[in-house]
């Protein structure tokens, strides 16, 4: 979770409304569920690490940017 919330906090997303399930399964998936929270499901097959970008990428199209420092 640490590393979720490393991409999501850099984003501005508050954790709050990110709900990640305790079940990995391929391919992974990042999407807004109705109720504007957003759902991260973490890939079985690649490690979360190598993960990341792809993590970040799929944010960034649901709108969401790297907050400034």
């Amino acid at each position: 979770m640490g590393l979720i919330f490393e991409v999501t906090d850099a984003m501005g997303i508050d954790r709050e409304s990110i709900s990640v399930p305790l079940g990995k399964e391929d391919p992974g998936a990042v999407r807004k569920l109705p109720a504007g929270d957003v759902e991260i499901v973490v890939p079985e097959s690649v490690p979360l690490e190598d993960w990341l970008a792809t993590l970040q990428a799929e944010l960034e199209k649901l709108g969401y940017e790297m907050e400034q420092e």
